[in-house]
């Protein structure tokens, strides 16, 4: 069984606890209204998407937290089994005001899956002060707020898959396709690098659905953008080689960008 961490400014790192939650909401209270900003700079305001009548789900992390990066996936893939956010369910996730855009960014496309990946907010968006607000000190807390604005379930614990978080709706929310306004997505699979660790260049493979332009780009672990490329897929395979010579020995992300639709692979470098 997974357990969760509790973080806490009184102490240097992270300790063990199973039974925390967001316990200044308890389950039927009325959550307070928060406004925040994602790390692609679009403004989040609780009360907004409830008006709507969407239920929102909550995920409150950091990004070392072992837990939060086990379960990343699984938040990600209820985000888009219910159409990213266009349907009844709104997910987001909450950093606990200790990382930075950046390194949001570098933990989503590390640890985030082959899912779309749900709306992130750092501690540069505002993710601080709705941990506080929610009273969370373990983490993963995935909290359950209604359409009213009152809290359904205050801790999601523990999961075993996406069913864990569809057993807590009182009514079952409905599946719908993940589609993003116009822009056809473009589907880049199959990524992989070769040679792992890679020493002067990095050889990619991948498969696109349709001709497309694309941005290539590797970053470290502190999400900052080290090479960027542009350049035309072909339908179905292509291969491209990078010149890391100039980059540090270390863990990479390689990110392949169509359209609205990315594909990451985490490599190492040697020298």
């Amino acid at each position: 069984m997974t357990i969760k961490l509790f973080f806490s400014a009184l102490v240097l790192g992270a300790s063990l606890s199973a039974s925390a939650q967001a316990v200044n909401y308890p389950n039927g209270s009325t959550v307070a209204d928060f406004t925040v900003t994602d790390t692609d700079g679009n403004t989040i305001n609780l009360y907004t998407i409830t008006a709507s009548g969407k239920y929102v789900v909550l995920d409150f992390f950091f990004d070392t937290c072992g837990p939060c990066q086990t379960w990343q996936p699984t938040f990600n893939e209820l985000y888009d089994k219910y159409g990213c956010n266009a349907g009844d369910i709104f997910c987001v996730s909450i950093n606990n005001g200790t990382d930075t855009d950046a390194e949001v960014i570098a933990y989503e496309a590390a640890y985030g899956g082959s899912f779309h990946h749900s709306p992130a907010v750092s501690a540069d968006g505002g993710g601080g002060a709705v941990k506080t607000t929610f009273g969370v000190s373990a983490y993963p807390t995935f909290c359950l707020i209604g359409p009213d604005n009152k809290m359904i379930v205050n801790d999601i614990w523990p999961l075993t898959d996406i069913t864990t978080f569809e057993a807590t709706f009182p009514v079952p929310p409905t599946p719908m396709a993940c589609s993003f306004a116009g822009t056809e997505e473009i589907l880049v699979t199959d990524l992989i690098v070769y040679p792992n660790p890679a020493n002067q260049t990095a050889n990619l493979i991948f498969t696109s659905a349709e001709a497309s332009s694309a941005t290539i780009e590797i970053i470290n672990m502190q999400g900052e953008v080290l090479v960027s490329t542009s350049t035309e897929l072909i339908s179905g395979t292509n291969k491209i080689q990078l010149d890391v010579a100039n980059l540090s020995a270390g863990q990479y992300m390689i990110q392949v960008t169509a359209a609205n639709a990315l594909q990451t692979f985490r490599f190492s470098i040697v020298h």
